[in-house]
């Protein structure tokens, strides 16, 4: 089957002016009207390789922008991914698309729509690997393990979503740069309210330079010691090849890593969010030595502390911080929110035809648009990535400029009137709020309504109502929820009507300790 035919039916898909904010069961439906066409069956695919290539090609393509797909469709690619395939060589198929885009159209492409090459090349790798295993020829056994990073799979999807639309920040690597080269060890702290983009920043590290890293997530429970200590003992392993580690503690690991060190290089490890840790009292926050091995850096993330909730002590090594919100830094993060908006209105496939539509028939100007949202979103970059998908989206349709909300308080005050909580009757939406919030983890709709006691349809259809506001996830089959971001979950617990010490929530407390008991007996 010609892949020129093939490529050609998945451009027209994502013509231009087409607009890819779609869910994912759209998606699935143009896949299996895709596969038809091409006399493909949805549920069996070929056990041929140029068949699974094509298939997969499909299952991957549909939504991807051109230049991606004019890059599979080439003899030398696919003959490139079966080698790599065959020899378990990920990181090869990497380099040897590399050397077949250097100096090509393609690659000024690639990079002018700021595709991530190697995030599109894992994918469909990935994608591939599935299609062929649904086969269940022996052709393709053994399958490999196509992962082009180093850093831990748990936090590859959260990595990638971080540097899509990623833009500026270079003071803050350039100050990190010279903190490595002043200082023979130490701890580097990016400081910063939320939503001013420090994960973001800690993201893009971890993608350009490959290193170790940690992201503290309160929501999904990834925030205790023991987690950061295994994972980081895992990357390390794996990194240098160390031996007998399997129990060591992170002082002596690092031990360990500074001998294996090569020459004229240093290691970064990056812990984004230190402030989401949850830890007893006494000792550095996720046990953190207090010294470090010379050519060892720390580069952390965290919001603003007191004294007290600093919790990182080492005497004996170079620490320093960037607070992003020092007023020489104002000006630096202006210029890269002003970027960011740019970026979104002229270069993201998925919501920039929406927006410029918005600017049309608000009769604004591009530039008009750029300096006022940037003014709305008080440098917070957390603002505008819900905001400005949102306008796409046609959330804000009967707004202007001067009507959209004012910083991140003011959005989730959007969200909190959003949510219905403003209205009344509205006691099974306040005590649903209120155990989301009290938890803190996901939890099954089940539980709530067991602890609510309330029938669990009126439950589920509240969480359904609020599913843009709550983040849903699969933990082993079981549907579950949690509020979406920490910055909002703390918006929620300044809320007055979410007070636990009310009377309404005294008795609801007794009742989630006594389903904890319960679960637990």
């Amino acid at each position: 089957m010609s892949l020129d035919l093939v490529v050609n039916a998945l451009k027209s898909i994502a013509k231009p002016g087409a607009s890819w904010v779609i869910n994912q069961a759209q998606r699935n439906e143009t896949v299996v009207r895709t596969l038809k066409q091409f006399n493909f069956d949805p549920i069996q695919p070929p056990k041929d390789v140029d068949g699974v290539y094509v298939y997969s090609l499909i299952e991957y393509g549909v939504g991807k922008p051109e230049a991606i797909l004019n890059l599979f469709r080439e003899r030398e690619i696919k003959n490139a991914f079966w080698s790599a395939y065959s020899a378990n060589n990920p990181l090869g198929f990497y380099k040897e698309v590399g050397k077949f885009l250097q100096g090509k159209d393609s690659e000024f492409d690639i990079r002018l729509l700021r595709i991530e090459l190697r995030s599109e090349l894992e994918e469909f790798g990935e994608t591939f690997i599935k299609v062929a295993k649904t086969t269940k020829s022996k052709d393709f056994e053994p399958f490999p393990e196509w992962d082009l990073d180093e850093y831990p799979a748990e936090f590859k999807s959260l990595i990638r979503e971080k540097i899509r639309s990623f833009c500026g920040r270079k003071f803050v690597f350039e100050t990190f740069k010279q903190f490595t080269e002043k200082h023979r060890n130490g701890y580097f702290t990016v400081v910063g309210d939320a939503g001013m983009g420090k994960s973001t920043i800690a993201a893009k590290y971890v993608w350009d330079n490959k290193s170790p890293c940690y992201f503290n997530i309160r929501s999904d429970g990834r925030n205790r010691p023991e987690l950061f200590l295994e994972s980081i003992r895992k990357q390390l392993i794996k990194r240098y090849q160390l031996q007998n580690v399997e129990k060591a503690n992170l002082a002596d690991l690092l031990e360990q890593v500074s001998k294996k060190i090569p020459a004229g290089e240093h290691i970064v490890i990056v812990v984004d969010a230190l402030d989401e840790v949850e830890q007893e009292a006494g000792g550095n926050l996720l046990d953190l030595p207090p010294s470090l091995p010379e050519r060892v850096y720390f580069l952390l993330t965290r919001r603003p502390y007191t004294r007290d909730k600093k919790r990182l002590s080492a005497p004996d090594v170079a620490m320093e911080e960037l607070d992003l919100r020092g007023s020489k830094y104002i000006n630096l993060s202006r210029e890269d929110i002003k970027e960011y908006i740019r970026f979104f209105l002229n270069l993201d496939r998925d919501y920039k035809n929406a927006i410029k539509q918005w600017i049309q028939d608000g009769n604004i100007s591009d530039n008009e648009f750029v300096e006022q949202v940037a003014t709305k979103s008080e440098n917070n970059f957390m603002y505008l990535r819900y905001i400005l998908p949102g306008i796409a989206k046609g959330d804000y349709k009967d707004l202007n400029l001067k009507q959209l909300p004012d910083g991140l308080q003011d959005y989730y005050q959007v969200h909190w009137v959003g949510m219905g909580m403003d209205e009344k009757p509205q006691e099974l939406k306040v005590l649903i709020l209120f155990i989301l919030v009290e938890i803190g983890t996901p939890i099954p709709c089940e539980m709530i309504a067991d602890i609510t006691e309330q029938d669990e349809y009126d439950v589920q259809s509240v969480l359904d109502e609020w599913v843009e506001y709550l983040k849903p996830q699969d933990i082993e089959g079981e549907l579950c929820y949690s509020i979406y971001h920490a910055s909002f979950l703390d918006f929620l617990k300044a809320k007055r009507v979410l007070d636990a010490k009310r009377k309404l929530f005294q008795e609801v407390n007794q009742r989630i300790a006594d389903y904890l008991v319960r679960k637990m007996a």
